[in-house]
């Protein structure tokens, strides 16, 4: 079992006596009750009295502004509309004392959420971006059938708030540890819940293959947000139409995936994939890497290796090929210009890295 962070060290009874005493000191005690309101009750506790400061459901000063998209915020209401499930929204009752706002709600996370609805609702928000409501995009409320609009006010949201017991002090703990707390997913994450199938197996498989490990190491943590798997399936897109990449990478990888999500020639690609490992193993120093003291490997410069490689031993099966001339390119000053990070969503830039190592192992 692999264990991360420092050192393991032995510990006594006494620290764990020590240990409990700590936790039952800082541990808080805050009551809280979960709830169901409609979509409508949300909208109207937040808008009304905005004006003089007095909604009900109110968004503290600790909050960030709102900083949505207005393509995530319509992606935010397609699933609100599709009936998918979506976070809760944590509140707060406020103190009841002369000195407060008696009765007020504050947001202590979901405030985006709340003021999209509010945007939605409130005609402020013209849908854009949508995929599987495409239909929809262009559309402010009003412009959805009447129906519609009202089974959207019933959507049901659920809320955990937190008793007045819940200081401020705990609130922005609260606040902290949720937006600090759980990553936002990377990008071969979503993929592998969105595009789940056959063709995201067989990248996993490839990813996990000893060789490709032993040629291009990953560190554990990025291992473990599937960075393994999206360096594998940058490979394949590359690798089969880098022609036709423009612009972004994301949307460019994600097409591919959905594509052949069910239906792809297993046996073609895994020979053209170990074949490619294979070379890469006997014929380059070291590895993907830069360096035999790297750990890891950066994207463009994997793409630019495996992929021109890849379109090399396609053109000449039998390509042999010198270490000392590989060096001799790879740490030339027009392979590192090749290779620089900011030449990831750069069509040009992406056809000229893979084509520079295709030439060069040809000897063109």
């Amino acid at each position: 079992m692999a264990t991360t962070g420092r050192q393991l060290r032995f510990v006594t009874d006494e620290d764990k006596i020590a240990a409990e005493a700590q936790v039952r000191e800082l541990q808080t005690d805050v009551d809280y009750e979960t709830k169901e309101y409609t979509v409508e009750l949300i909208v109207q506790k937040y808008l009304d009295g905005k004006d003089e400061d007095a909604n009900e459901l109110f968004v503290p000063t600790y909050q960030r502004d709102f900083v949505w998209s207005t393509e995530r915020q319509s992606k935010f209401i397609e699933s609100v509309m599709l009936g998918l499930p979506i976070p809760y929204v944590f509140t707060a009752s406020l103190e009841k004392d002369i000195h407060s706002d008696e009765g007020r709600v504050e947001i202590v996370d979901g405030s985006q959420r709340v003021r999209t609805l509010a945007a939605f609702v409130s005609d402020d928000l013209i849908l854009d971006g949508l995929e599987k409501l495409s239909r929809l995009n262009g559309f402010r409320f009003t412009d959805i059938e009447l129906s519609r609009q009202r089974k959207f006010k019933r959507r049901p949201i659920r809320v955990i708030e937190l008793s007045e017991k819940a200081t401020e002090t705990v609130r922005r703990d609260i606040f902290e540890r949720i937006n600090t707390g759980s990553d936002e997913l990377k990008a071969m994450e979503k993929r592998k819940g969105i595009y789940t199938g056959p063709f995201y197996d067989f990248i996993a498989e490839c990813a996990a293959l000893p060789l490709f490990n032993e040629v291009c190491p990953i560190s554990y943590r990025k291992q473990r947000r599937e960075e393994a798997e999206e360096m594998v399936l940058r490979y394949f897109a590359y690798a089969d139409r880098y022609e036709q990449f423009n612009h972004s990478v994301r949307s460019f990888l994600d097409g591919y995936l959905k594509e052949h999500q069910n239906k792809f020639d297993r046996d073609v690609l895994f020979g053209r994939f170990t074949s490619m490992l294979n070379f890469v193993r006997d014929n380059f120093p070291f590895g993907f890497r830069k360096s035999p003291s790297n750990s890891s490997v950066p994207r463009v410069r994997f793409e630019a290796i495996s992929v021109g490689v890849s379109l090399a031993l396609q053109a000449k099966p039998d390509l042999t090929a010198s270490k000392q001339t590989i060096t001799d390119w790879l740490t030339s000053n027009e392979f590192m210009n090749h290779t620089v990070s900011d030449a990831s969503n750069s069509r040009p830039k992406v056809k000229a890295r893979i084509e520079f190592v295709r030439d060069k192992l040809l000897g063109a």
